[in-house]
C-alpha cells in the first residue's frame, strides 16, 4: 500500500479466520509484535518472563479459545490498524493496576491499545477502530465500554489513544475525584437509536 490517500476503511472483529491478518499485521509492525497487546492481559511478572515469541503465540491462542481480543482496520484489503478490546476482567494487569481502578461493579468492556501503520496516521483510523470497537463489543452483549486515554505527548502510554478520540467517538469523562488517569466511558444505552 503506497503512503497516499487511504482508500475506504474496512473494520473486523479478529476471529480464528483474521489469523493471518493479525499475524500479517504482526510481521509488519515490529513495536507491536514486541507487546502483541499482552501487556495489559499478563501479570507483570509473566509479561517480563515472556518472549516476544510468547506473547505473539499467547495472542492467537486467544483468538483460538474464541476470546475476544479487538479490531483490524483495513484499507485495500490490507491490514493496517489494531485495537484491543475485550471485557474488562480478560486483561489480568490492568484489573491489578491501582492507578486504573475499577470505579463501580459495572461488567465493562475495555480499550486499552491502538496501533496504526505509520502510512495512515493522522487519517481518522484511530476514530474508525474506536467506533468498530464499541460496536462489536456492543455485538457481544456490553452495556459499557471503557477506555483510559492519555493527552497526546512524550508520555507513557500514549498508544491508549486521546481523549479528543474518545470524545468524538461518544465517550464521556468518569474519571473519578483525585485519580490522575484518565477514564472515559461509553454507555450503549444513551446511544441506542
Amino acid at each position: 500500500m503506497k503512503e497516499q490517500a487511504v482508500p475506504k476503511l474496512q473494520f473486523h472483529p479478529v476471529t480464528q479466520e483474521r489469523l493471518p491478518d493479525l499475524a500479517q499485521f504482526s510481521e509488519q509492525h515490529g513495536k507491536f509484535r514486541y507487546c502483541s497487546c499482552m501487556r495489559w492481559r499478563m501479570r507483570s511478572t509473566e509479561f517480563k518472563r515472556s518472549t516476544k515469541e510468547d506473547r505473539v503465540a499467547a495472542l492467537e491462542a486467544l483468538v483460538c479459545q474464541d476470546t475476544p481480543i479487538g479490531v483490524l482496520a483495513y484499507a485495500a484489503g490490507e491490514p493496517v490498524g489494531w485495537c484491543s478490546i475485550a471485557p474488562r476482567e480478560s486483561y489480568g494487569a490492568l484489573e491489578r493496576y491501582r492507578a486504573l481502578p475499577r470505579i463501580d461493579d459495572a461488567p465493562v468492556w475495555s480499550v486499552v491499545c491502538f496501533f496504526v501503520d505509520r502510512r495512515v496516521r493522522r487519517q481518522g483510523v484511530t476514530l474508525g477502530l474506536l467506533k468498530a470497537a464499541v460496536k462489536y463489543a456492543q455485538s457481544q452483549g456490553a452495556k459499557v465500554i471503557e477506555g483510559y486515554p492519555v493527552e497526546p505527548g512524550p508520555r507513557l502510554y500514549t498508544y491508549m489513544g486521546s481523549p479528543s478520540t474518545f470524545r468524538r467517538a461518544g465517550f464521556r469523562d468518569m474519571t473519578p475525584a483525585g485519580q490522575l488517569r484518565l477514564l472515559m466511558r461509553y454507555f450503549v444505552k444513551e446511544h441506542a437509536a
